[in-house]
């Protein structure tokens, strides 16, 4: 088929290079420019890059409503249109052109987390399993008709890092395959249930401030959501700001002030944590591993050497 494809970022990168692995003729590429945005510097492989290499017209475009670019997709005259970490609306009189629609490929088991960093959000709140949906677009964001989905498990210690690798390995298969169904005249497809969705926002640094009232269940997923190489989840303790790279649930069970910085306990060091954390019913988050300002990674056993006062979300 011919394919015009909206792409950004690794996911973009992968989807192209799975197009022109299946012979798709691939007609032209929509791609954004290159932000400075902390969650845009990673995973930034670039899809303009490889679709010059293999010789595909490219345009830039922050948001993709303009006539020049309307009159360039006319001429590209697409069967269908792949959008892949597309980060602005897609108005109607885009991905309506194509004779076969708009298949946007998200990472999230759609109707649930439409939106952003879909995976970082999912991990934090516990969720059994991520995944990939293909779905054809339509003039409510991520919430078209379901092509196919695919899913993974998460692991009980599986950080964003591990999550975003294994996703990303289901991003050309099932653009591939979602193609070849809607190539082969099907349309028989499956409807998202809107009581079930759910859309999240943009994530910033900001997010990644520690609230020492959370439970310490959900202060370990953040911290295994913000693996490496996304920003690490963080406090202040005595000014400066710290970064949690390594942290478990205790052993034992500790009351007190959340952010109170408690005892060791085997490797680490634990902080009480939960808005009830009064009642002492609670574990501590066990802290292992920290990274100062200056890029200094320690176990917290060394940053910590005197027990007592707190972690805090202000300086």
């Amino acid at each position: 088929m011919r394919v015009v494809m909206f792409g950004y970022q690794t996911w973009g990168h992968r989807t192209l290079q799975a197009l022109l692995d299946a012979d798709h003729e691939v007609t032209l590429v929509v791609t954004h420019e290159k932000n400075d945005h902390a969650y845009e510097k990673i995973w930034d492989d670039s899809v303009a890059g490889l679709a010059e290499t293999n010789g595909v017209p490219v345009a830039i475009r922050s948001r993709p409503d303009d006539e020049e670019l309307l009159a360039v997709l006319k001429e590209a005259d697409p069967d269908v249109i792949v959008a892949t970490n597309w980060r602005t609306w897609i108005p109607p009189r885009v991905f309506n052109l194509p004779r076969l629609g708009t298949l946007n490929i998200h990472d999230s088991l759609l109707p649930a987390y439409a939106g952003f960093s879909p995976l970082i959000w999912a991990l934090i709140n516990g969720e059994k399993n991520v995944g990939v949906t293909a779905h054809m677009m339509t003039d409510v964001l991520d919430a078209g008709d379901i092509v196919l989905q695919r899913s993974v498990p998460v692991g009980p210690r599986d950080t964003a890092t591990d999550l975003f690798h294994r996703t990303l390995a289901l991003f050309g298969p099932i653009t591939v395959d979602g193609l070849a169904l809607i190539g082969s005249g099907h349309t028989a497809w499956t409807s998202q249930d809107r009581s079930r969705a759910s859309f999240f926002h943009k994530r910033s640094v900001e997010d990644s401030l520690i609230d020492w009232t959370w439970a310490p269940e959900e202060i370990e997923r953040l911290v295994r959501a913000q693996s490496d190489p996304y920003p690490n989840a963080y406090t202040f303790r005595n000014g400066e700001r710290i970064r949690i790279i390594s942290a478990d649930l205790s052993q034992g069970i500790y009351g007190g002030t959340p952010g109170r910085v408690f005892i060791r306990e085997g490797d680490g060091v634990v902080i009480v944590a939960g808005a009830d954390a009064r009642h002492g019913r609670n574990r501590g988050l066990l802290v292992r591993r920290i990274r100062t300002d200056d890029g200094r990674e320690l176990p917290a056993v060394e940053y910590f050497t005197t027990m007592g006062g707190y972690l805090s979300r202000q300086p």
